[in-house]
C-alpha cells in the first residue's frame, strides 16, 4: 500500500508547509502550558493534513486585524484565511446575528425568509453585468460544484479549462478543476473527468517562455500567449462547459492588460460559459467589490464565499446570468443551511457594513500605499525578485539573487517565522512568495507596521 503521507516538505502549493523545520521549531519553542495543552490535543484528535496539523499556535482572542494566543502574544493578521474583510468580530455584526437567533434562528429548506430573500437581492444588486439568479451554500467548495453542475446542465457538456496552481475548494469538484499538487493526483486517486488545465498567466515566471525585457513582461512580445492557450484548448476540445478561474491569482498574479477580454472573447465562439471565483478576492479585498470588475470582463457566473460571513459565520454564493436559470428539474444544492437566516444575516450585514464604512475605497487607497511601500522595499533587497498587489492582495516573492529568479524557499520560511516572532501573521504561497491578505479596515499606519517587520525580517538575511 502507498504510504499517504506527503513527506517531501520542500513541495509547496497553495500554503506555508506545516512540517517544515522552521515549523517544528516554532511548534517546539511554544512555552506557555495551555498552548502546548491545546496543541498537544489538538494533533491527538485531530487527522494529520499538510497546511493544519501541527497548528501554530492555539487562538483566544480576534478582534479587528488582531488574533491573539494563548500565551497572550498578538499578531497582526495579514493572512485571515480572507474571511475577515471588515475586521474579526465587528460589534454591528454580532448584533444583527444574535437579534436574528432571537427574531428566526432556522428555516427549513422548503420555505424561504426574509434575510435570504434580502441577501439574494443584495447579491444580485452588487454583483457586474446581469448577474442576478442567485443559490447558497455553506462554503466556497459546495458553491464551485454547484457552478459546475450548472454549467454542465446549461451546455450538455463535462469538460472544463482551469489552470495549473489554481486553488478553487478541497472538494472533488474543486480538487478537479484546482491545479493545487497538495489536493488532488495520487494517492487521491482519479479526478472529474473532463477536468483540462492549462498554464496560467504569470508574467514574473512566464510558463510560455517569454523573458520580457529588463524583468518585466513585454505585452507586445508575449501577445497574450496565456489567453491564447485558452483560446487554443477550447477550439480543440470543443465540447467544454466552462472556463473557471480566479480573475486575480491568489499566489498573487495580476492578469495582463487584455486577458480577461480575451478568454471571455473566446469562451463566447466556443459556446463554454466563464465562471470567475471571487471567493478569496471578492468584497472588496482589491478595490472593486469585485476584482473582475478591474478588468472589464464579465462572467456568466460568479462565486464568492469566505468573507461573505464576515469572519463570523461560513456562507457562500453562486450568482448566474438569468439565461442561465434552467436547473429547475434537478437539485444542483439544496442544501440544509441553503436559506439559514442566521448566516444570510450575517453576510448581508457585512456587505452593508463595507459598503457604509467606504471599505472598497479603502482598500484601493491603502493597497495603492502599499505597492508603493513595497516598490520602495524591492530596490533595496536583493532577494526580492518581484513586488506586486492589486488594492489589499500582495505579494513579495523572494529569490537567490540579481538576475537569479530561483524561488529563495528556505529563506522565505524562515522570514516567515521571524515575522511571527515579531507579531505579524500572513502566509508564503508557492514557497517563495510571502503573500499579504490585511483586511480591507487596514490604515496606512498599519501597512506601514507591518512593512517595517517585514523589512527587518529580510535584512537579518
Amino acid at each position: 500500500m502507498a504510504d499517504p503521507r506527503n513527506t517531501d516538505v520542500t513541495s509547496q502549493g497553495e500554503g506555508d508547509n506545516n512540517l517544515s523545520p522552521n515549523r517544528l521549531k516554532w511548534y517546539k519553542n511554544q512555552n506557555d502550558p495551555k498552548t502546548r495543552r491545546l496543541l498537544a490535543d489538538d494533533e491527538k484528535y485531530f487527522l494529520k493534513q499538510s497546511l493544519s496539523t501541527p497548528c501554530l499556535s492555539a487562538i483566544k482572542k480576534a478582534e479587528g486585524l488582531w488574533i491573539e494566543d494563548t500565551s497572550g502574544r498578538r499578531y497582526m493578521d495579514f493572512h485571515g484565511n480572507n474571511v475577515h474583510h471588515i475586521g474579526y468580530g465587528h460589534p454591528r455584526l454580532i448584533a444583527a446575528v444574535k437579534k436574528q437567533m432571537d427574531d428566526l434562528p432556522f428555516a427549513p429548506r422548503r420555505f424561504t425568509c426574509d434575510p435570504a430573500v434580502e441577501l439574494a437581492r443584495k447579491l444580485a444588486e452588487i454583483t457586474p453585468g446581469e448577474l442576478g439568479r442567485v443559490l447558497l451554500a455553506t462554503g466556497g467548495s459546495d458553491a464551485i460544484d454547484m457552478a459546475l453542475k450548472l454549467a454542465r446542465m446549461v451546455t450538455g457538456r463535462h469538460k472544463t479549462v482551469s489552470f495549473w496552481d489554481s486553488f478553487h475548494g478541497a472538494g472533488f469538484g474543486g480538487s478537479s478543476v484546482g491545479g493545487e499538487e497538495l489536493f488532488r493526483g495520487q494517492p487521491l486517486g482519479p479526478m472529474l473527468p473532463g477536468a483540462e488545465h492549462v498554464a496560467p498567466f504569470a508574467c514574473y515566471r512566464c510558463p510560455y517562455g517569454h523573458q520580457g525585457r529588463d524583468g518585466k513582461a513585454n505585452y507586445e512580445l508575449c501577445d497574450l500567449a496565456c489567453a491564447n492557450m485558452v483560446r487554443y484548448v477550447l477550439e480543440k476540445e470543443g465540447d467544454v462547459s466552462a472556463v473557471i478561474a480566479e480573475p486575480v491569482r491568489a499566489v498573487p498574479y495580476i492578469p495582463p492588460p487584455g486577458f480577461w477580454q480575451s478568454v471571455r472573447r473566446a469562451c463566447n465562439d466556443a459556446g463554454a460559459l466563464l465562471i470567475f471565483d471571487e471567493i478569496p478576492n471578492g468584497l472588496g479585498k482589491t478595490g472593486r467589490m469585485f476584482s473582475c470588475e478591474h478588468f472589464d470582463a464579465v462572467p456568466d457566473i460568479l462565486v464568492c464565499g469566505k468573507a461573505l460571513g464576515g469572519g463570523l459565520l461560513p456562507i457562500a454564493a453562486m450568482i448566474a446570468h438569468p439565461d442561465l436559470n434552467q436547473a429547475g428539474l434537478k437539485s444542483i444544492g439544496h442544501y440544509t443551511h441553503e436559506k439559514n437566516p442566521v448566516t444570510c444575516r450575517a453576510a448581508l450585514t457585512t456587505i452593508e457594513i463595507i459598503e457604509s464604512e467606504n471599505l472598497v475605497d479603502n482598500a484601493a487607497t491603502v493597497g495603492a500605499y502599499a505597492l508603493d511601500r513595497l516598490k520602495d522595499m524591492e530596490q533595496r533587497h536583493d532577494i526580492i525578485g518581484d513586488v506586486r498587489g492589486l488594492g489589499l492582495v500582495m505579494g513579495i516573492e523572494l529569490v537567490m539573487g540579481p538576475g537569479d529568479k530561483t524561488p529563495n524557499i528556505d529563506t522565505a520560511d524562515r522570514i516567515l517565522y521571524r515575522c511571527l516572532e515579531n507579531g505579524l501573521s500572513f502566509k508564503n504561497s508557492m514557497g517563495n512568495v510571502l503573500t499579504l491578505y490585511p483586511p480591507l479596515i487596514t490604515t496606512k499606519s498599519d501597512i506601514d507596521h507591518a512593512f517595517s517587520i517585514i523589512d527587518q525580517a529580510i535584512s537579518a538575511e
